[in-house]
């Protein structure tokens, strides 16, 4: 194998590494955001009233989570001053979701109350 063919290998394999630590550091960057999710498109394990990834039957659903990047969740533009709020938040006040635009049924006890709701 010549000089020039092991660098290139290198480069590759050191680009490839490179490329892969990306994807991770990607990954890690994002949160739980409560409360922003359209109807059927929000993340697994939602909460109380959903079973997993794409089971929330109402737009914005308070105890349904879509994962955002990281810092953004509080951020996101929603209709009728309604707001996302990040999975430490919620569970910070002791709840696991928002009371909020949920389901006929949905048992409240466990959500976090908001105004105007």
């Amino acid at each position: 194998m010549s000089n020039t063919t092991k660098t290139l290998a290198l480069a590759a394999s050191v680009a490839t590494a490179l490329a892969g630590l990306t994807t991770v550091a990607h990954a890690q960057a994002q949160e739980k955001c409560f409360g922003v999710s359209l109807a059927g498109e929000n993340d697994c394990a939602a909460g109380p009233g959903t079973t997993c990834a794409g089971t929330s039957t109402v737009d914005y659903q308070g105890n349904a989570w879509t994962l955002v990047p990281a810092g953004t969740c509080a951020e996101i533009d929603l209709p009728d001053g309604r707001m996302g709020m990040s999975l430490e938040a919620v569970e910070a006040a002791g709840f696991e979701g928002l009371n909020r635009d949920l389901p006929e049924g949905t048992d409240t006890s466990v959500l976090m109350p908001v105004d105007g709701a």
